[in-house]
């Protein structure tokens, strides 16, 4: 994939960050390089390794599921996003 001034201003929508002018071709470099190093990793033989693989002996822990109803914690988070409506973050359309 390559990533050029269309591709960067896509992104700076869907995230809503704002990137200076003077930083986006900073940016685009760093962008490309580690699309760069995940297209690398499709080059790796995987097929013998079974789907669940873990580096873990037993594999990976798991917590416990505990349902939390203290609507505070849902607040907080709401709190910092950009927009948010009815407990519900508001995000523009990605599919045109």
């Amino acid at each position: 994939m390559h990533i050029d001034n269309t591709v960067l201003a896509k992104l700076e929508k869907l995230s809503h960050l704002h990137i200076d002018e003077n930083k986006k071709d900073e940016i685009i470099e760093q962008l490309s390089e580690i699309v760069s190093f995940v297209e690398n990793l499709a080059e790796l033989d995987t097929s013998s390794l079974d789907a669940s693989f873990s580096t873990l002996e037993g594999g990976t822990p798991m917590r416990g599921d505990i349902v939390s109803s203290d609507s505070s914690i849902s607040q907080s988070i709401l709190s910092h996003a950009p927009q948010s409506e009815d407990d519900f973050f508001i995000v523009p359309a990605i599919i045109e």
